[in-house]
């Protein structure tokens, strides 16, 4: 959908309440207190009143938008701006796009969506030709933390450690100067260290398990046999990682 026609669909609050009441009638309302499903809409609070018990719900309650002041458009402007681009947004700058005066609530929601959005990811599993490499990305340190002397290399804490696995498809007869391989979909997995144990089991539950594998020779990668229809290890000097794991 395009920014104009999200703005045929989504043009006022009253709108997008309606909206999102249907979705929350769709996917079934249940009373916490006695398990009723049949309720009321209570139009001028926007609650749901349970048949059998009279238990209220606000209409945002148990959502993402549970506890949240902010206009319903601004969710669903907020929702449609992440997942419509490749490139982000900053709390900052989503501020300045709503027109909002704080910066905590809009910095709150955006918390929110991105959590929501890796929870669902995570029901999913990569699948086909896989790269897979780890990655270290610089950490911020509390300060008890910053009093503890700095270890060097890969333990280092000033580096956190991250699985990357990456969708790697072929492209047909590729033009110069586009790559033999193209991104699908990826994962990015914060890890606490590199065991092949570790390892194994944040991969064995984010692959297929018919997918085939291509990583570096390291000894965290021994037991991917075991587990994928096919593994391709070898070692890779730095200067031709981009080649091997594009």
């Amino acid at each position: 959908m395009k920014l104009l026609d999200f703005d045929k669909h989504f043009p006022s609050e009253a709108v997008c309440i309606e909206k999102f009441k249907e979705l929350r009638i769709k996917s079934g309302i249940v009373c916490p207190h006695c398990g009723n499903k049949e309720h009321i809409w209570l139009p001028t609070s926007m609650h749901f009143e349970c048949k059998s018990s009279h238990y209220r719900r606000s209409l945002r309650s148990g959502t993402i938008m549970h506890g949240s002041k902010l206009p319903f458009l601004y969710w669903f402007k907020a929702i449609y701006l992440f997942t419509s681009t490749k490139k982000t947004f900053s709390a900052s700058e989503m501020q300045r796009q709503l027109g909002h005066k704080r910066y905590q609530p809009i910095w709150e929601m955006l918390h929110k969506i991105r959590s929501v959005m890796g929870q669902r990811d995570a029901q999913y599993t990569l699948s086909g030709m896989i790269e897979l490499d780890e990655g270290f990305f610089s950490t911020e340190r509390d300060e008890n933390e910053k009093t503890a002397p700095l270890k060097r290399g890969r333990g280092s804490q000033k580096k956190s450690k991250v699985l990357v696995l990456v969708e790697s498809e072929r492209v047909e007869n590729p033009k110069n100067p586009q790559k033999p391989k193209r991104v699908n979909h990826l994962k990015m997995i914060v890890i606490p260290d590199l065991k092949a144990k570790t390892i194994d089991q944040r991969a064995t539950i984010s692959i297929d398990k018919e997918a085939k594998i291509t990583t570096d020779g390291s000894n965290s990668y021994t037991n991917f046999k075991d587990h994928f229809a096919q593994h391709n290890a070898s070692v890779v000097l730095p200067e031709k990682i981009a080649k091997v794991l594009p």
